[in-house]
């Protein structure tokens, strides 16, 4: 049998490659595996060999101690692969086919499946509903930042690529399809973009740069990005994005100077619980700053997406409140204005195939506006530490050697 290795949380801010299980189409106990979903046959699943597998931040929330992540957890939830095993109940999916594969699971069967909200299926996750490779709280399914994984409901499940040699050939593109182009672009669908809108982003990590991308996919007539990291704005300036040093002061007096007015009409939040204050309180921790922000700036009858992550265990919290995700929000503003809110994992099936096609029509170059930084997998500590410190890169792991 093939060994495998695998990028393992092991404490606060320390990951390491460890030679980790071979998968097998049964779940298997380990670190964070829920009890329930131990011995759980999985012949509608498949063994893929990782082609790429992408450093996210959700994964360095974890990775900080910021959640309740047990030690030995094996990471990664942007996974792309080739199949090299299909169990005895997949029909339609082949050996050799490459794959994009969603980071939520889902069954295909339950009502939430059949409603399309395939982030929180009813069926994979014993805790409560939604579930994700390699993430916490999330009953447990190996993460993909390995050579090898397992993904179940392959029929389900995966998006197989038309052309083998031309996913290779933009498979820096198309390794974004698992989660943070779909969850951008969610974001700002969720937050009514549309042609001529005027779209504010807090956050130029990847999630919110895949944000600025999809909102200009749109039609979006001004974007504007906003964080405290000049290179990072740097990259949202790159591709066309007006931008905001939230360091300088109050976000609305910037966008003033952009537009002419305070507001926008759509706003999104790809920041999540470990935001920082704005102006003077810049560096400090102020979990609730962004949402009130974007409350504040939206446009009355507007929406606000939120794709950034909240959870509800933080043991690094600023407050007893923050440590169980309860934030100090302004509702009143939000009432007031008669905004809609929308939160929660991305449906990425919902998304992936039509920003497949316009990847593979050269419609919209992600790689590029990410800064993809492809690495091996033994590289990944430094990839976290690098990202961890701020770096404009979304950075890809390639286990295999197979990025040209």
């Amino acid at each position: 049998m093939a060994g495998n290795k695998g990028v393992a949380y092991i404490g606060p801010g320390k990951v390491e490659v460890q030679d980790i299980p071979y998968p097998k189409l049964e779940l298997q106990d380990g670190p964070g595996v829920n009890p329930a979903n131990i011995g759980r046959k999985t012949e509608h699943g498949v063994i893929l060999k990782v082609v790429t597998s992408n450093i996210c931040g959700s994964d360095q929330h974890m990775v900080r101690g910021r959640t309740t992540a047990p030690e030995n957890l094996v990471l990664g939830h942007e996974i792309t692969g080739e199949v090299i095993e299909c169990g005895r109940d997949v029909e339609f999916i082949k050996v050799g086919d490459v794959c994009s594969v969603p980071f939520n699971i889902a069954c295909g069967r339950c009502r939430n499946c059949k409603e399309g909200k395939t982030g929180i299926c009813l069926n994979v996750n014993p805790a409560r509903p939604g579930a994700a490779y390699g993430y916490v709280d999330m009953g447990g399914w190996v993460g993909g930042q390995a050579e090898y994984v397992m993904v179940p409901y392959a029929d389900w499940n995966l998006l197989k690529f038309p052309d083998r040699d031309q996913a290779m050939e933009k498979i820096r593109d198309l390794t974004m399809l698992s989660d943070i182009f779909p969850t951008g672009f969610h974001g700002c669908v969720t937050a009514g973009v549309k042609p001529g809108s005027t779209v504010y982003i807090a956050g130029a990590g990847p999630v919110g740069i895949a944000a600025a991308v999809g909102a200009q996919l749109l039609g979006a007539a001004v974007v504007i990005v906003a964080d405290l990291v000049e290179s990072r704005l740097a990259q949202a300036r790159s591709f066309g994005c007006e931008t905001v040093d939230i360091s300088k002061g109050d976000p609305k007096d910037q966008i003033e100077q952009i537009l002419g007015v305070p507001e926008v009409d759509c706003g999104v939040d790809a920041v999540g619980f470990e935001a920082r204050g704005h102006g003077e309180g810049s560096g400090k921790e102020a979990p609730a700053t962004v949402l009130n922000s974007l409350m504040e700036i939206t446009a009355a009858g507007g929406a606000v997406g939120i794709p950034g992550l909240y959870v509800t265990g933080d043991p690094g919290g600023i407050d007893e409140a923050a440590k169980v995700g309860a934030l100090s929000l302004s509702l009143g503003t939000g009432w007031a204005k008669s905004l809609s809110f929308t939160t929660g994992q991305c449906p990425v099936m919902k998304y992936n195939r039509g920003l497949m096609m316009a990847i593979l029509h050269d419609k919209v170059q992600i790689a590029k506006a990410v800064n993809a930084t492809v690495i091996p997998l033994d590289q990944a500590p430094q990839g976290y530490a690098d990202f961890d410190s701020g770096a404009a890169k979304k950075y890809v792991l390639d286990p295999h050697g197979m990025v040209a």
